[in-house]
């Protein structure tokens, strides 16, 4: 059972990390560029667990690489990034590789993209200590058993010993969360950490980043497709659409009451129990019509109007604009909550 979360901070609180005007896009030489983020802000304060709900292909991931200083050289990148004071869209590849793992951590889908097949888990942990702290190596290794305890493992010195193939599928997730926090990171993005996991398998990994959050003050940001993953556990949720954050505000007010169609589009695929949305056994679930295309990125209204059941003429020629109609709540839409 995923813990009740706090408090949301204060939105008047110093933010740690700042986005503003995110542009992020795709093309080749001679190429026609394709966004995957269109004019992108957030601020996430220090100690908020922050969930970015989307479809898949909604720029959820892009965001994330973006956030590491990961995207390629090809992409074309616009807008700023401020982790604290520091303005991380000026920074060189050097400085970018002192703050990955040390400042700001990734937790991947699938484990297996960072640890190396042939390497024990322990000394994979270990080399991230390495590369950010000076120490020696029995130092190191508390550190490393600490990580894993936090992680939520039990047998610590076998996990420590073992070879990614050796251990199962919740220990690999359990592993890779040891490695992205095992030097307290400020931040920490993890996209779709469970994505691959049983429902009891989920509910363990987000208890064990609740527990680090909360003991170390990490702040998270929790990427998923999976509306029901940021019940009871994020305190704010960001919905994105075709590169663009559409909704934002705490958790139970935008389940509640969601302001944009997508968003309500998006709570209506897994409700908690069939009666809640007027179905008997048998009965087809409720889908959102249509699916997320590249040339949805690139409307010139809003990119969720071919899909929208309360669309007007307006949204096929205009872009809405963000508004505040609500504290602590923000959305895109012309004809938001109906």
């Amino acid at each position: 059972m995923v813990s009740t979360p706090r408090a949301m901070p204060s939105t008047y609180a110093s933010p740690l990390l700042r986005v503003r005007g995110l542009t992020v896009s795709y093309g080749g030489p001679g190429q026609q560029p394709v966004p995957a983020l269109r004019q992108v802000d957030l601020d996430i304060a220090p100690g908020e667990i922050v969930g970015i709900l989307g479809e898949s292909g909604s720029g959820k991931s892009t965001l994330a690489l973006s956030m590491l200083g990961l995207m390629p050289a090809s992409v074309h990148v616009e807008g700023s990034i401020f982790l604290e004071d520091e303005d991380l869209s000026k920074a060189v590849e050097s400085r970018w590789a002192a703050i990955r793992g040390a400042k700001i951590a990734m937790i991947f889908q699938e484990p297996g993209l960072s640890l190396s097949p042939v390497m024990r888990a322990g000394d994979q942990i270990g080399e991230v200590v390495r590369a950010h702290r000076s120490m020696g190596k029995k130092r190191r290794m508390q550190e490393v058993e600490a990580a894993l305890k936090d992680a939520g493992l039990p047998d610590v010195d076998r996990i420590y010993r073992a070879y990614p193939h050796q251990l199962s599928g919740g220990e690999l997730h359990r592993v890779a969360i040891a490695q992205a926090l095992v030097c307290r990171p400020a931040l920490v993005i993890a996209d779709e950490p469970t994505r691959s996991l049983d429902v009891t398998l989920q509910a363990g990994i987000q208890n064990a980043l609740r527990d680090i959050n909360r003991k170390y003050g990490s702040a998270l940001i929790f990427i998923t497709h999976n509306p029901a993953l940021l019940t009871g556990f994020a305190d704010r949720v960001l919905v994105m659409y075709a590169g663009r954050i559409v909704e934002t505000g705490p958790v139970a007010l935008v389940y509640r009451r969601p302001l944009h169609p997508y968003t309500r589009g998006l709570l209506q695929l897994v409700p908690a129990r069939l009666e809640l949305v007027g179905l008997t056994r048998g009965e087809r679930l409720p889908t959102i019509p249509g699916s997320l295309s590249d040339l949805d990125y690139q409307a010139q209204g809003c990119a969720f109007e071919p899909r929208c059941s309360a669309r007007t003429a307006e949204c096929r020629l205009e872009s809405p604009e963000e508004i505040a109609p609500e504290l602590e709540r923000r959305v895109s839409c012309f004809n938001h909550g109906n």
